[in-house]
């Protein structure tokens, strides 16, 4: 591996002390304020419902949506926009109880969050029983297919493939192409293989090519200079547990998002994914408990019987107009 793409900032004794520091546990007693993060606001929306509403037929108040993403520093505007664009996508959905507007996760939205779920809680951010093979895809779209093209880059990107040359992407893992790409309308374009590659090509190389490792490690040290003042003085000196938990859980997913889990082997050592990882799980046991007592004083979540009438676009807008924030603006988050 070559030097160029070892994190800069961050030598094995740091990541080293970092590790220790998660694994000794989190203690203090000082307030905290919470790290700024810049924030996708689909993102936090399907973390906080993955989190807080994702069992069926379970909705939550508008006000209490748009109370929560604005202690996250998502604004209101801004996240009123999203839930609508939600909707229309198939991820959420609305109905009308009363005046006011409520959303729950469709079952698309709720696939969608548990496989960010899978990944962010469950999965390990690197392979660390690599077997060899490699999945690849090749397509070719026709000029006037741009956007179509985008979304198939962003699929491959989120499962794990990078380019190797123009129209041909790899992936250090067994993909099913077909369950990947199934709601689009590429699979036409596309031809899959699976297979090891041959001499003159060498697996480090391949990596090296198609996987951009000082970002990837970049993004992980960010991660944890984002997290490490909470990992010093404690989980337990944050004052509101229900929002920093919906940024951490949000900021760890877009940490992910494009995170090809590469076989260990071909990662600088140390990889500061895995400190990160740590870090991120620590900081989970730690809110959880907190934050889901502080949810359901919070937050209006109620079931709703199968076939309720979705809310008019009106409907939704009256409601939304008149949701005010039902939680203060956590200090340290703009």
């Amino acid at each position: 591996m070559t030097d160029h793409v070892r994190p800069k900032r961050c030598g094995p004794q740091v990541l080293a002390d970092r590790l220790d520091a998660v694994a000794n546990g989190l203690t203090g007693k000082r307030q905290i304020q919470l790290p700024l993060v810049e924030l996708r606001p689909q993102s936090v929306l399907l973390t906080f419902f993955g989190d807080y509403v994702s069992g069926h037929d379970e909705v939550v108040a508008a006000a209490s949506v748009i109370g929560t993403l604005e202690a996250a520093g998502v604004g209101v505007y801004a996240t009123r926009a999203t839930l609508a664009r939600m909707v229309k996508r198939g991820l959420l959905v609305r109905v009308a109880l009363g005046r006011q507007a409520y959303f729950g996760l469709s079952d698309f939205g709720r696939r969608t969050v548990l496989a960010g779920k899978e990944r962010a809680q469950v999965a390990d951010v690197v392979d660390r029983h690599w077997d060899g093979r490699w999945t690849l895809v090749a397509f070719s779209f026709p000029e006037d297919s741009q956007r179509e093209r985008h979304v198939l880059r962003s699929r491959l990107s989120w499962a794990g493939f990078g380019m190797v040359q123009a129209g041909l992407w790899a992936a250090p893992h067994d993909v099913d192409v077909v369950d990947l790409l199934s709601d689009l309308d590429a699979l036409r374009f596309v031809n899959a293989f699976i297979g090891e590659p041959l001499a003159p090509t060498e697996a480090a190389r391949l990596v090296e090519a198609s996987f951009d490792l000082a970002t990837l490690a970049a993004r992980h040290e960010g991660f944890l200079d984002r997290w490490g003042a909470v990992e010093r003085v404690g989980a337990e000196a944050v004052a509101d547990p229900l929002t920093a938990r919906v940024i951490l859980s949000a900021d760890w997913l877009l940490v992910l998002r494009d995170d090809p889990r590469l076989p260990i082997q071909f990662l600088p050592d140390p990889w500061p994914g895995l400190v990160a990882r740590a870090l991120h799980h620590s900081l989970e046991a730690h809110l959880r408990e907190p934050a889901e007592l502080e949810a359901r004083r919070r937050l209006d979540v109620t079931v709703v019987e199968a076939g309720a009438r979705s809310a008019s676009p009106a409907e939704l807008l009256s409601a939304a107009q008149d949701a005010q924030p039902c939680v203060p603006v956590c200090e340290g988050v703009q």
